[in-house]
């Protein structure tokens, strides 16, 4: 993927010239093979940015890989409780360096971890970095994208990968122009489950498909919010909260703002659909080669406005038959809304809180939370078919295919150049949202939502001075 090589400087051509005399020459990778270069035969050296509940995670995947080294580590934030969130951990820059130092001491390896409070540094002292992980909240994915790709660093962002459309476009192109090696979070994508059930939608199992049903039982973490927080919190010992605030516009620090029930609030997440979207709307558009929906309407359940999420999300995303894409219906529930029980279901058939369902002319497949294998109904249909010959490449784990892909200088299958449309799908149903449930009739070639002005304030948002990107 990566032809360019990165023009032997003069300073790299008088150190080279000064070794050379005294009888050896080294040479930096990068000269050697490009900007990203790493050898197969070399570990990747990782700078992980956000070390809070997602980002902590992350650290102890990537800890289980032989051949990463993680060398420094970013986040405005010292110490977070997450007992009482799904994390059920501490977090934060203090606990996720001490994780990952107690790992290599017990491996015998003495090494400094360099911890900073400013990713911004961190990138530009610390020079050995091969690639970035991003685990920050969603409104500061591009930023830190677009630096670490423009530096020459292979990126592993969570989802969804940008928090507008614009961004997702630009970190497309910019990922495109420098040929590093990228992968989304969204680590279902990896699963043996979703390569079974694409293989079976495109062989034709249930006949043609031109319909999806998505939920998930996420719906707002402040469940009474009714406006944004009134005054101002106490602010947590280490915190540099203009440096989480980013690209947004500064307010008050407030305790309802963070950990994690940052997504009850725009201008830093994007609610239930921006969460999951990225998950469970992944198989259908991989299927179905799905990029440019012509219409798309999600309706807020629950209280809503132009600053806060809704508790939860019904919604509809229409695709006709363009090129590869084929002609779809998607239809999204979040916050404990589902789907009529569908008549090829058994009598008696319960849906679970979270699943996707594939409705075709001879039955209909049900994935049970998530991207799981995939299940054949009516049993009539599943006793009788011919299960699909596999030819999609398994991966060897989520974290794993990246780092592999960098070394081997390929691509990562959640790559950018996917991930950016899969966020683009999932982003215009936030955008309707966000436009309290209008009509989205979506000129892709212009990036515009047809007759609806208000919608490019978030189409592309404002930024801070200094947060340009």
């Amino acid at each position: 993927m990566n032809k360019k090589k990165t023009p032997f400087s003069r300073r790299d051509f008088v150190k080279a010239s000064l070794l050379s005399g005294a009888g050896f020459m080294i040479v930096p990778r990068h000269v050697l093979g490009g900007p990203g270069f790493v050898a197969p035969s070399d570990k990747v050296n990782l700078g992980i940015i956000g070390a809070g509940g997602k980002g902590k995670q992350n650290v102890q995947a990537f800890l289980k890989l032989e051949d990463v080294n993680i060398t420094a580590i970013a986040d405005p934030a010292y110490y977070w409780n997450l007992a009482d969130f799904y994390y059920r951990s501490e977090a934060g820059r203090g606990p996720t360096a001490e994780l990952i130092e107690d790992f290599y001491e017990g491996k015998g390896e003495s090494k400094r971890l360099a911890q900073y409070d400013d990713f911004r540094k961190m990138m530009e002292e610390s020079k050995d970095l091969d690639a970035i992980v991003c685990s920050t909240p969603d409104h500061t994915h591009a930023y830190i994208t677009l630096m670490a790709l423009k530096m020459g660093k292979h990126v592993y962002c969570e989802k969804p990968l940008t928090h507008n459309i614009w961004e997702a476009r630009e970190v497309a192109k910019v990922t495109k122009e420098t040929g590093l090696i990228t992968q989304m979070g969204n680590s279902g994508h990896a699963a043996d489950g979703i390569r079974e059930t694409v293989e079976y939608l495109r062989a034709g199992v249930i006949g043609e498909v031109k319909e999806c049903h998505a939920w998930v039982p996420a719906g707002r973490w402040l469940p009474g919010l009714k406006g944004l927080p009134k005054g101002e919190s106490t602010m947590p010992i280490g915190f540099d909260w203009e440096q989480w605030i980013g690209p947004r516009e500064m307010v008050p620090f407030h305790q309802d703002y963070v950990p994690v029930t940052w997504r009850d609030f725009w201008d830093y997440g994007c609610g239930a659909l921006g969460d999951f979207g990225c998950h469970d709307l992944d198989a259908v558009t991989w299927a179905f080669d799905l990029e440019r929906p012509d219409t798309v309407q999600v309706f807020p359940a629950g209280y809503s406005d132009a600053k806060i999420a809704p508790y939860g999300e019904i919604g509809y995303f229409n695709f006709s038959a363009k090129g590869k894409q084929k002609a779809m219906k998607i239809n999204w529930y979040s916050g404990g809304l589902k789907p009529d029980l569908h008549p090829a279901l058994p009598k008696g058939f319960v849906y679970p809180s979270r699943a996707s369902m594939f409705v075709g002319t001879k039955g209909v497949i049900f994935n049970d939370g998530g991207n799981r294998k995939p299940q054949v109904f009516p049993e009539s249909l599943r006793n009788n078919i011919k299960t699909p010959e596999p030819y999609l490449k398994r991966s060897p784990g989520h974290f794993k295919e990246w780092i592999d892909a960098i070394k081997n200088n390929d691509q990562a299958s959640s790559n950018f150049e996917y991930g950016s449309r899969l966020t683009e799908i999932t982003l215009l149903g936030v955008l309707s949202l966000r436009l309290g449930g209008k009509l989205i009739e979506w000129d892709y070639e212009n990036m515009k939502a047809k007759g609806i002005s208000e919608a490019d304030q978030y189409i592309q948002e404002p930024v801070r001075n200094g947060w340009e990107m």
